[in-house]
């Protein structure tokens, strides 16, 4: 196999962490990276650095503070926003190979996969995607990266043993966040940028921002299965009553009952609501994935075998069609039922 840039004697023991931002706004998978980067730093007596990119973005470096980061190497240049791969593979490569750290760490975001897949190839080292779990191995300074496959069949557990940096994409939604002190002094270290406008091939034109849900925010779930697909509207009505969001598994998505961005579990959203009440829904492992960190969980399905039973905190065996109509009579405001 293919010696990577920089092996295991040459690597510093450092937890790096890509800070993305949105017109100076970090993504929230970037403050669950640090909040767990901070716990495995601390199990093995290591560093965590944030990495962050952009135009006027040093304030930003107070939050990523904040939430653990030991230090923040800062890039700041005309240049870097908006994101454009060429202009962040670059200047991440080379703040890289100057520090050398032993893992490197990126949301699973659109920005967060193109960047990491690019800088892997050109460190030549390994990319662990979509993990949904990390720790490390103490003993062998390793990052176990845990994947699920085959509709959860499969359980595989990652390790980098040659190569580094060590890299992972970690789905939004998956970790928690929480502020945290570092174990240093916190300081700011400016990256040089040696970049030209000939060097970025890319032009953004124009730019359109959907309105799109983020359901790995909300505070309450309602998911709707193969059990409720001809009645989806009344899901999306108990949704709007309760002031949560809508969401589905795969079959609603293939089928066109909802849309893509609204799938819940593996191949989907991975969810921490408070709340998830499901509708409908078997309880396949993929989908299981997506409401695994819900606080309360609610299922309702006419099968008293059904697999989501065992995931959840308060079931219902009937069928969701029935109950959802009572549901909504139940909790529709006064005003609205005197009205009608």
């Amino acid at each position: 196999m293919v010696a990577s840039l920089y092996g295991i004697e040459q690597e510093n023991k450092a937890i790096w962490v890509f800070l993305e931002q949105e017109k100076g706004v970090l993504e929230p998978v970037s403050l669950e990276l640090l909040t767990k980067g901070r716990e495995m730093a601390d199990q093995i007596g290591w560093s965590l650095a944030g990495l962050l990119l952009g135009n006027n973005v040093e304030s930003l470096t107070a939050q990523a503070f904040s939430h653990g980061a030991d230090q923040v190497y800062l890039a700041d240049h005309p240049l870097l926003e908006p994101f454009t791969i060429e202009a962040y593979s670059h200047v991440v490569f080379d703040g890289v190979m100057d520090a050398k750290p032993s893992v490197f760490l990126f949301g699973a975001t659109p920005n967060g996969r193109d960047l990491a897949a690019r800088l892997a190839v050109r460190f030549r080292t390994g990319l662990n995607a979509d993990c949904t779990d990390l720790r490390l191995d103490i003993q062998g300074d390793l990052l176990v990266s845990e994947v699920s496959g085959f509709g959860g069949g499969v359980l595989a557990l990652i390790e980098m043993r040659h190569h580094r940096p060590q890299m992972a994409t970690v789905r939004p939604g998956v970790f928690s966040v929480s502020q945290t002190t570092p174990r240093q002094k916190p300081g700011v270290i400016p990256l040089p940028v040696a970049l030209t406008e000939e060097m970025i091939r890319t032009r953004i034109l124009h730019r359109v921002v959907g309105e799109v849900a983020d359901l790995s925010r909300a505070p309450i779930l309602v998911a709707g299965g193969r059990g409720i697909q001809n009645n989806f509207e009344m899901t999306q009505e108990l949704a709007d009553i309760m002031g949560g969001e809508v969401g589905g598994t795969r079959p609603l998505v293939d089928e066109g009952f909802i849309p893509r961005e609204r799938q819940i579990g593996q191949t989907g959203v991975v969810c921490s609501p408070k709340l998830s009440i499901c509708l409908g829904i078997s309880g396949a492992f993929h989908f299981i994935v997506g409401i695994d960190k819900a606080d309360t969980v609610i299922s309702i399905n006419s099968d008293p075998e059904a697999p989501i039973f065992e995931y959840s905190d308060y079931c219902i065996v009937a069928d969701a069609n029935q109950i959802i109509p009572e549901l909504i009579a139940a909790l529709r405001p006064v005003e609205e039922v005197h009205h009608a």
